[in-house]
């Protein structure tokens, strides 16, 4: 080859290269393991995340505080076994998602928190970066996992861990730093591509030990009153033909807790809903499903249960740390609970079940509960008291059982697990097992996202004050969701006063608020109610119409009691203080 030739040839450009970068390798990563939403509050230095993921087909739902951004996520999680993905800006931005974080891990809904970051050199040597935080070390105590990625070449595997992280096992919360410096990196997009992770099998069943199963199965075998709990845990499974089929077979009363309600219809012959201190007082034998013996069950001793000693209990759950955790059980089944479900099914036949005597005994107590409660739901007065409000909503749900209902508050939220039936699994979504507030229009936006189906937000008016103004974010998104906010004035009543006659009482809200008008104010549906029946009337126009609808509800101000049923955690002074 001559020499010019030579210098021809090194001169011609070489052929172009098809580069990607951190933006486009997270949502490569994310399309790849078949997350098609996420829901957070775009800025820097995430607003290029959000507009590119949009672009590449995935939905993208902003929220006006990254807070209920996290819980719509959360929520997201338990309805559908994926986690659910928030993504927020830096230092502020993720410290308001990390409550959100925090609560699904507690209540063991998978959930992803992603956060762009500032840069570590800055961080580290704390030279005073834009929102300079250093997130992953706050992040670590309060969730089940978290990671960061420094390179762009490793995002496929950080998604990848975050994803079998949050579903695994027990679920719960992720946390995935991403500095923002990642976002820009540039690689080959071949490479790129070879890099992501598809993850296989994120959630491997945990088979229960045959020993276990005969263990639980004789106790059950030989209880006199043996009783089922189910738990959220056993919501989230989705094992509700196993479920079904091993209480039907056993004839064994069941109790849920409040999220687990509708695995089995509230109204069905064996449910104790109705019987609850009863059965729980009594009960020989205890069968834990996916619940744990915390606060919302007196940790499994006290006045709620019989006498120490006097109750063996069961329990399934996939984390063997679980057992014992408050008293002794009995016959632990660590296994997830699909598979504990369907060994205690293959054991279970021809058994002639729980014996009749204590069955009558829970039905009696039952029906004279229902009778004593049935006139205070009926009543068409005004204004109205929390019984008749929530008998109104108790009808609508019946009447259409494919609702999602959520619901938050004190008295609103404790009478309405009592009253309001569930007729179906993954309906009933509430405060769970902190009890935080605040977590309504987050579940609500989160359940009308993922399920398409109309949701009732039964909303206390403090509880609503946490995120109320995400009615924006539901008009902005012509979501089916329909609130109703109970208004009584006030946290607990709308009664307090101050003693010094200078301010409002500290539980007293701006009398006779109407935040029927915020909804308005966005385009949607405001009502303002006073009786049972108009009530009824709105909600019902709501769920026909499916557009965005906000109910004030008039409460008559005194309706309400100190703390609902928790008011035994709330200490009380014996302090008289002189003047």
């Amino acid at each position: 080859m001559s020499a010019i030739a030579k210098t021809i040839e090194a001169e011609a450009p070489a052929a172009e290269q098809e580069l990607t970068d951190g933006f486009h390798l997270v949502i490569d990563a994310l399309k790849l393991n078949g997350i098609d939403t996420i829901y957070g509050v775009p800025g820097i230095p995430i607003t290029d995340l959000g507009r590119f993921a949009q672009s590449e087909g995935i939905r993208v739902v902003s929220f006006r505080h990254e807070q209920n951004a996290g819980n719509a996520a959360a929520i997201a999680g338990f309805l559908t076994k994926k986690p659910g993905v928030c993504l927020t800006v830096s230092a502020p931005g993720f410290l308001n998602g990390l409550t959100a974080l925090a609560n699904a891990t507690t209540n063991c809904f998978p959930m992803i928190l992603i956060s762009g970051s500032s840069e570590r050199e800055i961080v580290d040597l704390q030279q005073g970066d834009y929102e300079e935080m250093d997130q992953l070390a706050i992040a670590k105590p309060l969730c089940k996992a978290a990671f960061r990625v420094l390179h762009a070449a490793d995002i496929g595997i950080g998604v990848a861990r975050a994803i079998r992280a949050a579903v695994s096992g027990r679920p719960g919360g992720v946390y995935l730093d991403l500095p923002a410096k990642l976002f820009g990196q540039v690689m080959d997009a071949a490479e790129g591509e070879r890099s992501l992770v598809k993850v296989i099998d994120a959630a491997p069943a945990q088979i229960p030990a045959p020993e276990a199963v005969d263990r639980a199965v004789a106790l059950l075998k030989a209880a006199k009153k043996p009783l089922v709990i189910l738990g959220k845990g056993a919501a989230y499974s989705q094992a509700d033909e196993e479920i079904r089929s091993f209480v039907e077979k056993t004839g064994i009363p069941f109790l849920p807790m409040s999220m687990a309600k509708g695995i089995l219809p509230d109204t069905h012959p064996q449910s104790a809903g109705a019987a609850r201190s009863l059965v729980l007082k009594e009960a020989d034998v205890v069968m834990l499903v996916g619940a744990r013996l915390n606060w919302l069950l007196s940790h499994g001793k006290g006045k709620t249960w019989g006498p120490a000693g006097s109750q063996k209990f069961i329990q399934i759950d996939i984390e063997p740390r679980e057992m014992d955790s408050n008293i002794e059980i009995a016959a632990p089944i660590v296994a997830d609970i699909s598979s504990a479900m369907a060994a205690l099914n293959a054991k279970v036949g021809g058994w002639a079940g729980a014996p009749k005597e204590w069955l009558a005994t829970v039905s009696e107590k039952k029906d004279a509960n229902i009778a004593k409660m049935a006139p205070r739901l009926m009543k068409n007065s005004a204004p109205m008291d929390f019984h008749s409000a929530l008998g109104a909503l108790r009808t609508i749900i019946k009447e259409r059982p494919d609702a999602i209902l959520v619901n938050e508050g004190a008295n609103t939220l404790d009478l309405a697990r009592g009253i309001i039936d569930m007729y179906q699994p993954r309906k009933r979504l509430d405060v769970g097992t902190w009890g935080v507030m605040g977590i309504g229009m987050g579940f609500a936006v989160g359940a009308a996202v993922e399920t398409g189906k109309p949701v009732l937000a039964v909303e206390g008016d403090s509880a609503f004050g946490f995120s109320g103004m995400e009615v924006e974010t539901i008009c902005r998104y012509d979501l089916p969701v329909c609130i109703v906010i109970f208004n009584n004035n006030g946290i607990y009543r709308g009664t307090d006063t101050d003693p010094n006659g200078r301010d409002p009482g500290t539980t007293v809200f701006v009398k006779d608020a109407r935040y029927d008008k915020m909804m308005e104010a966005f385009g949607g549906v405001g009502v303002h109610v006073t009786t049972p029946d108009e009530l009824s009337r709105a909600v019902n126009a709501a769920m026909d119409s499916g557009k965005p609808t906000l109910i004030n509800a008039v409460i008559d101000p005194t309706a309400g009691s100190e703390s609902g049923n928790i008011g035994s955690l709330n200490p009380q002074s014996v302090v008289k203080r002189k003047k």
